[in-house]
């Protein structure tokens, strides 16, 4: 088939789920199509099955904030024409889902029936979707997709219980790679990150509030109390540099790494 896939292409976990998924379903033989602002990061091949396309939003000095959403279904519209895309799998409900929706009534105008699978990922509901200014917009474009699917059992609660949803919601839980993160790593150079009677945690997000970092390291000073042990911190946002702080304060920054974003997790967690 030829799949076209909407994602955020920043290091969050929605990003990385679509762009993982993408490269199985170019293994498969599908071509894979990735609509959006810039490279994913995790998308490092391109080639016959998996393709990139860009969307750029003009600058023009009347509008306070550029109209993505309008680019975006632009792109969508030209991509399914040009490529003769089959299907469009978005992740992340805004701004994705409304424009993948403006793009399949613009299409369906032309005789072009574009069927649209919305995953929905976790902050695009219990945060951003449920305020009342995007609700109504978000309950819309989940109602109008042909499917829908969400990551885990609790956020599917979630959203029947936030949004007034029609649709069936199918739960698609996130993965993992198992031949990247097997036991049997060759080069597994553990001895870098701590000595060998030290056990190690690892925390990985992009550093939101809703991550709650202080937690992590309040836990892990109570636990470095009681056993030796290293916290591997990964990844960036507004909360790394309170989390430097804290762990100053605490005592702490000679047993917590922070190693900022990585395209390495698989070496870090081995």
């Amino acid at each position: 088939m030829k799949i076209g896939i909407v994602c955020y292409p920043t290091f969050g976990g929605s990003g990385v789920v679509a762009t993982e998924l993408g490269i199985e379903l170019s293994k498969r033989g599908h071509e894979v199509h990735f609509i959006t602002y810039k490279q994913p990061v995790r998308l490092e091949l391109l080639g016959s099955h998996v393709h990139f396309h860009e969307v750029t939003v003009p600058e023009y000095p009347l509008f306070h904030y550029q109209p993505y959403e309008l680019a975006l279904t632009s792109k969508l519209v030209d991509m399914v024409k040009l490529h003769k895309i089959e299907v469009l799998h978005v992740h992340y409900a805004i701004p994705h889902a409304y424009a993948a929706y403006m793009a399949k009534k613009m299409l369906q105008e032309e005789g072009i029936y574009l069927p649209i699978v919305t995953t929905l990922h976790g902050t695009d509901i219990t945060l951003v979707g449920s305020h009342p200014f995007y609700k109504t917009a978000v309950t819309f474009s989940i109602n109008k997709s042909d499917a829908v699917t969400s990551v885990s059992e609790s956020l599917k609660k979630d959203t029947l219980r936030l949004f007034d949803i029609k649709n069936d919601i199918h739960v698609v839980t996130n993965f993992i790679d198992i031949a990247k993160h097997t036991p049997h790593f060759t080069d597994c150079q553990r001895d870098l990150l701590a000595s060998e009677d030290e056990k190690i945690i690892t925390h990985i997000s992009n550093f939101r509030k809703v991550k709650r970092i202080p937690d992590v390291i309040k836990v892990f000073y109570n636990i470095q109390k009681e056993m030796p042990a290293k916290l591997m911190m990964v990844g960036e946002g507004p909360e790394k540099e309170p989390a430097e702080q804290l762990c100053a304060q605490l005592g702490i920054e000679d047993k917590v790494v922070f190693f900022g974003n990585s395209h390495e997790i698989d070496r870090i967690l081995c």
